[in-house]
């Protein structure tokens, strides 16, 4: 139902102030932030932002750590009427400047030794330093502020995609956006309620990030945990077990890498659902982690266009290797090179539809006219095939292989390669032999088997595969890597292996 005069800010803290105002609702080490607490420093950081004379409108980018004031920055930006655009904490300067210009930010909120601090940019900028300063201002502020009046089809805020094939790009998103997928995804796919704690491994400034610990907890009068440091697995397991969340949301390679600490299995016993995104998650992984814990993975696809995931599986009818069916309030098809759609069981290209997917990037027509698609579908670039309403994750368009004129997805060879015991992690690219392209394979091995002769593992894998697969999507070769190169949401960075 569309809603006149919605503020996404004001939406999700005023009715949890009214009713549950002495609750917890941040936990992040030592702090503890009532939703009391949290609303009234979100007004005071709007009212700093007007003591400064920003517009609204204008931008202020955010370059903090997971913690309550990276909550207060972005929720008092979008109360006072600003678009907050929070980003990577894990940049160097020159990427920061590039932000800083793209995005004509009006205010920088980051930490005093912070390379974005040092950041130079050709508009004016105040800098306000969550370790120097910005505490002072807050403390003079006044707790009580007025909603800028807006609506669902304003611009909230901004993130950055990821820029895996060029230069991040601004992706704006509405009021309404974070709502519906709230509604969407914690509502009807985790049934998320007021007892939940929420604990994201993936950061707050990922649009994942951003829904699994603002939008979904905030939304249901839940909790969140916050871990500032970057989630180590010791770190991970430290606050499972010291914070007991109840809904704990993770990325592949986390997964992967928890399994192989035997505290595991205890320290997830407060958890009732776990989430996966970012990268496909290999049958191997969801199947360990289901004989560990007794918990399945409820692993899906979503986007920074798109907010969050669009395409999920669910708790009870999980298919492993699969990204499930199309969450409500979404459509998906999957479609040829000349848009018509394709068979079941074949590849093509996936396109969605939904409310809280983006009207386009920020002054980038070329982008938004391959993109945008008619009838408001949007093109997302990764490559699917159909199986009985179950999304089966290929690869992106440009990772799929084509061997003797037939399209190979690497996935799929990497899901084989995962179920060998001395695999921790694969990625398969193509190169070209003798003008022909065939699969090649890096993978990291699991301790143990690090000690053992590269040709004689590799003769073992290329035989483990060649079983298990067609002739055509048999392995050329397998090298051995320290580790595979990653994006900062964890997802392989194939292009970098094809050189």
């Amino acid at each position: 139902m569309k809603k006149s005069g919605l503020n996404v800010a004001s939406e999700l803290l005023e009715e949890n102030v009214s009713v549950r105002g002495g609750k917890i609702a941040v936990c992040c080490e030592e702090d503890r932030v009532t939703y009391k607490e949290l609303f009234e420093n979100v007004n005071r950081f709007a009212n700093v932002l007007s003591e400064l004379n920003v517009a609204p409108r204008e931008r202020v980018l955010i370059v903090l750590p997971d913690s309550p004031t990276w909550l207060y920055a972005f929720l008092g930006s979008i109360k006072y009427g600003a678009w907050p655009v929070p980003v990577n904490t894990m940049l160097d300067e020159e990427d920061y400047r590039y932000m800083l210009e793209d995005s004509d930010a009006r205010v920088l909120v980051t930490g005093k030794n912070h390379k974005a601090a040092k950041a130079k940019s050709a508009g004016f900028c105040y800098k306000l330093f969550s370790d120097n300063g910005l505490q002072s201002f807050m403390n003079v502020a006044s707790p009580e502020a007025r909603s800028y009046p807006t609506n669902e089809e304003d611009i909230a805020f901004w993130l950055y995609s990821s820029g895996s094939t060029g230069k991040p790009k601004g992706t704006p998103h509405r009021h309404i956006d974070m709502i519906h997928s709230a509604d969407n995804y914690a509502g009807k796919i985790l049934k998320m309620r007021e007892s939940d704690i929420c604990f994201s491994v993936s950061k707050l400034f990922f649009a994942y990030g951003l829904g699994n610990g603002l939008a979904f907890p905030l939304r249901y009068g839940a909790s969140v945990v916050q871990l500032p440091t970057p989630p180590s697995p010791d770190a991970v397991l430290s606050t499972v077990a010291n914070c007991k969340p109840t809904v704990f949301f993770g990325v592949p390679t986390q997964y992967n890498s928890i399994l192989k600490r035997p505290e595991t299995r205890d320290a997830f016993k407060s958890v009732r659902a776990c989430v996966s995104a970012g990268e496909a998650l290999p049958p191997e992984i969801f199947n360990r982690w289901k004989n560990l814990t007794g918990l399945e993975i409820l692993d899906g696809i979503g986007s920074t266009e798109a907010l969050h995931i669009f395409i999920s599986n669910r708790q009870g009818e999980v298919r492993p290797g699969t990204s499930g069916r199309v969450v409500s309030g979404y459509e998906a098809k999957i479609v040829a090179d000349d848009g018509k759609e394709v068979p079941p069981g074949e590849p093509g290209n996936l396109i969605i539809r939904g409310e809280s997917i983006t009207r386009g990037y920020w002054d980038r027509p070329e982008e938004n006219a391959e993109k945008l698609l008619p009838d408001g579908w949007f093109k997302t670039g990764d490559v699917y095939r159909q199986e009985d309403g179950y999304f089966i994750y290929s690869g992106r368009g440009d990772d799929m292989l084509k061997v003797g004129g037939i399209w190979v997805s690497p996935i799929e060879i990497e899901n084989v390669l995962m179920a060998h015991e001395a695999v921790n992690e694969a990625a398969v690219v193509g190169r070209e032999v003798e003008g022909l392209v065939k699969p090649f394979a890096y993978v990291t091995l699991n301790e143990g088997f690090k000690d053992r002769e590269d040709r004689d593992t590799g003769e073992e894998l290329l035989h483990f595969v060649s079983e298990r697969l067609p002739k055509f999507k048999w392995l050329r070769a397998v090298h051995f890597v320290e580790e595979l190169p990653k994006t900062a949401t964890g997802k392989i960075q194939r292009f970098k292996l094809r050189g």
